[in-house]
């Protein structure tokens, strides 16, 4: 992992560690794609739960759009993860 992104990955596993520490309570973390980039609203990606995601490029990237729309869907029809993670999903 690159230095830069170091400090930023380590707080995002300890903001995690405290949700799991909370058992009792309804929550869901979103692990978002490596990249995540202004972009277009095309309603298409892939839900999955603690590991990075690719898509059929390789690539783990989403845009904000698409992102947008993946925490509305799990707002409205939560799954049964409380680790999701997503990204884009080209037809």
């Amino acid at each position: 992992m690159p230095d830069e992104y170091r400090a930023v990955a380590l707080a995002g596993i300890a903001q995690l560690h405290v949700c799991q520490a909370h058992t009792g309570a309804d929550w869901v973390y979103l692990s978002p794609p490596a990249v995540l980039e202004p972009g277009e609203r095309t309603g298409r990606y892939r839900r999955g739960t603690d590991t990075l995601l690719l898509g059929a490029d390789g690539e783990s990237r989403i845009s904000a759009e698409d992102l947008a729309v993946a925490v509305l869907d799990e707002l409205e029809r939560p799954g049964p993860d409380r680790h999701i993670t997503v990204v884009r999903q080209r037809p």
